[in-house]
């Protein structure tokens, strides 16, 4: 029992009528009267936070409740209590229950946002977080990690809530397992909206998370049923299995990419889930690795992954693999699934050196392959003897490389109502009929709406800017997210560098000419939530002082800079000479772009680069752009590369960079380095219908995963042979 609220919104806590006579109710203002308050609660108490938003606040839940009786913390109004700032949520004790904050506006102090313990000897069992929302709740530097929420102890409950816009490393939701606060976890995750997760472009993005290779051998016996996965594009790993004896069950996966990946432990089952991918890019099934793993009744869709990302990827593993390898695959059981106009599916993936031992006693059986028939989806490598076939149909006609067991059927499916396609009754193979995937109105909370907002670079107003000197400058200044500011004809000095926050496009006149010159070491400098449109405009960059690091954009280190867009369309860029190394376009360190795109662009003499997105040399998978798409345009004496990327290291996390270039000429590019194109570690390279005349050699080197050069048209005059250390592919 407390006294009422002091003044400036200052209170201690304040008893309320009580429910029970064994409990009360304490509304509080402030986080010193939530400290007051929680000292003592007993089994049957609640404590409520005050409507508005609640800044840098640890909160802390401890006590004992009883079964029936859990002490509860919640907000007044569903909703209307936002904590922000350096804010954080943790639980220790047993039946404990949080329900209906958001936390917005800010980062969590430490490790995580919502954890489920008070420190190492200190965790929540039979505790339930419910009705919570974290959104874009990211610290600032993309590579610092944290989960948002850490789940330890056992018998917990994260139910109903919505996590949307992770951009920083670390998992958006991870299951912590070790001896002392228990491996036979027997947590429940369910009826939660794992909403949009943008590409990370490193590893370290996964949605879920359950356990490590360290303590993978032992079962956690977690469920993570009737979930929604919308666009969960962290990395390749959307849920990452790392123990034993769980249950995936009931989950519906939206336009996701990456996979449910079984990377570690044994005796898992994955059923009833629906893999919906729109036909996006990269959007995957299902991976099985390790023994005793059980993937049935499960329907696939429009997914378009290959490789490990493949609507069904088994994997070749390694002969008494290390705890952080890949397992051999052993009893796996693969049966009545649909795979519906799906890209790809891989039966030993993965094979190489150390990945030789192909899976053993494991069964395919009564599963349903239907494709549109222009492309066999099966892919095999190595001895498939240890699997056995038996009662699969495929339409219109079965793969060759399957062995006996797969039926060639031509099948019309019809929509169902619950939205799946189904065969013609009478072949009752593949997902079961009585399938039913989970509503998206009936996961997360129904009041914070369920999306992740985002401001297009044309979407705000439209500004005319006359020219003249810093107009633009003025104009660009003034500027609100999305807006478009339209250049009339004729000459703009920029005597600063311009400085983004956020989206914004540029567009030059559809008739005459709008001439730009820059006297800063750059005209443009993207920095976090910045994002750039520029068309019909002459960028002439002879005013430039010599700088090292000149660039016509520059996305600086440390700017924080992720997941933009750069497009520069009709327009003309010349005069970058007044340093050695003048770039058009350079991303530093800790940056990550979602795409540059360069169209209908003329560029003349400049002495460094076009695109220079090579800043991430640690050689940890990091890169700096997911997609180089460089179309119809013309490039003459370009004194570096063209393009310089590079993605370092090993790792397999991730589906990119990647690099498109079509319709292009280049003369006299990267003559005194000899190279052209320098593409290091880029997992695809599509060159098409482009003439180099005089130029340096293009030079791609494998470093990871299996990359494809695609070549068609292409014309080398004067020009070094392409150099690569894998095969290219010759388009028809």
């Amino acid at each position: 029992m407390g006294t009422g609220p002091t003044g400036l919104g200052l209170a201690v806590a304040l008893a309320l009528a009580p429910t029970a006579a064994w409990s009360a109710e304490y509304l509080v203002h402030d986080a010193t009267a939530y400290a007051a308050a929680a000292q003592s609660l007993k089994p049957g108490d609640t404590v409520i936070l005050a409507d508005g938003t609640w800044r840098d606040v640890d909160l802390l839940l401890t006590g004992t409740g009883t079964i029936g009786q859990p002490i509860k913390l919640t907000a007044q109004t569903p909703g209307k209590v936002i904590l922000s700032g350096q804010s954080q949520l943790r639980l220790a004790g047993a039946y404990l229950e949080v329900s209906d904050l958001v936390f917005r506006d800010g980062w969590a102090p430490g490790g995580e946002v919502v954890s489920f313990r008070r420190s190492s000897s200190e965790w929540a069992d039979h505790s339930r977080v419910t009705g919570i929302v974290i959104d874009g709740y990211n610290k600032p530097d993309r590579a610092q990690s944290d989960n948002w929420v850490g789940m330890y102890g056992k018998y917990n409950r994260f139910d109903h809530n919505q996590l949307v816009g992770k951009t920083n490393a670390g998992t958006t939701l991870v299951v912590v397992r070790n001896t002392t606060s228990g491996l036979d976890n027997r947590h429940r995750i369910d009826h939660n909206w794992f909403g949009p997760r943008p590409n990370l472009g490193s590893n370290g993005g996964e949605t879920i998370r359950v356990g490590t290779s360290h303590d993978s051998q032992s079962a956690s016996n977690t469920v993570v049923e009737n979930n929604w996965f919308e666009e969960c594009d962290g990395e390749v790993e959307i849920v990452s299995n790392k123990s034993g004896g769980n249950l995936y069950r009931g989950n519906v996966f939206k336009d996701s990419r990456g996979s449910l990946v079984l990377r570690h432990g044994h005796g898992n089952t994955v059923e009833r889930n629906v893999f919906l991918g729109g036909r996006k890019a990269h959007t995957g099934g299902v991976r099985v690795i390790n023994r005793d793993q059980i993937v049935r009744d499960n329907y696939f869709e429009g997914v378009l992954g290959d490789g490990f990302a493949s609507a069904l990827a088994v994997m070749a593993g390694t002969r008494d693999a290390p705890l952080n390898r890949y397992e051999q695959v052993d009893n796996a059981q693969i049966r009545s699934n649909s795979f519906v106009q799906v890209g790809h599916l891989f039966l030993g993936a993965g094979l190489d050196d150390e990945r030789n031992a192909m899976p053993v006693r494991s069964r395919i059986s009564r599963n349903l392959f239907v494709g549109d028939g222009s492309e066999d989806p099966l892919r095999v490598q190595g001895d498939l003897s240890g699997i056995s076939f038996g009662g699969n149909v495929q339409s219109p006609s079965a793969s060759p490389g399957f062995p006996n067991g797969v039926s060639s059927r031509v099948l019309t499916l019809q929509r169902a109502a619950n939205g799946l396609l189904y065969p013609p009754a009478g072949t009752e193979v593949g997902a079961p009929r009585d399938l039913a995937p989970i509503p998206r109105e009936q996961v997360g909370v129904d009041w914070y709406p369920k999306q992740r907002t985002q401001v297009a670079v044309d979407s705000g107003a439209n500004h005319r800017v006359a020219p003249g000197e810093d107009t633009l400058t003025r104009a660009v200044t003034g500027s609100a997210p999305g807006d478009v500011l339209q250049l009339a004809p004729g000459d703009y000095r920029v005597n600063q560098v311009l400085g983004l926050t956020h989206p914004l496009s540029v567009e030059g006149p559809m008739q005459g000419t709008a001439r730009v010159r820059f006297s800063g070491p750059s005209l443009f400098e993207l920095r976090a939530g910045g994002a750039l449109r520029l068309t019909r405009l002459e960028i002439d960059g002879r005013l430039a002082p010599d700088v090292a690091g000149n660039a016509v954009v520059r996305v600086p280190p440390g700017s924080q800079a992720f997941d933009y867009t750069l497009e520069i369309t009709q327009s003309r860029i010349h005069g970058l000479t007044s340093n050695k190394a003048f770039d058009v376009i350079t991303t530093g360190k800790g940056t990550f772009a979602r795409s540059i795109r360069l169209q209908r662009v003329e560029v003349d003499d400049i002495s460094g680069s076009v695109i220079n997105a090579a800043a991430e040399t640690d050689n940890l998978g990091t890169y700096n752009v997911e997609a180089v798409d460089i179309l119809d345009s013309a490039f003459h004496r370009i004194g570096g590369p063209l393009v310089t990327l590079y993605r370092g290291g090993t790792d397999e996390s991730t589906f990119g960079p990647a690099l498109h270039l079509r319709s292009s000429r280049l003369d006299n590019v990267g003559v005194a380095d000899d190279t052209s194109l320098r593409l290091h570690g880029v997992q695809l390279a599509s060159l098409t219908d482009t003439t180099w005349q005089r130029s340096g050699r293009v030079r791609f080197s494998h470093q990871t995963g299996e990359p494809q050069l695609r070549l068609r048209g292409n014309t080398f005059t004067a020009t070094a042979a392409l150099q690569s250390d894998i095969p290219a592919e010759t388009l028809p």
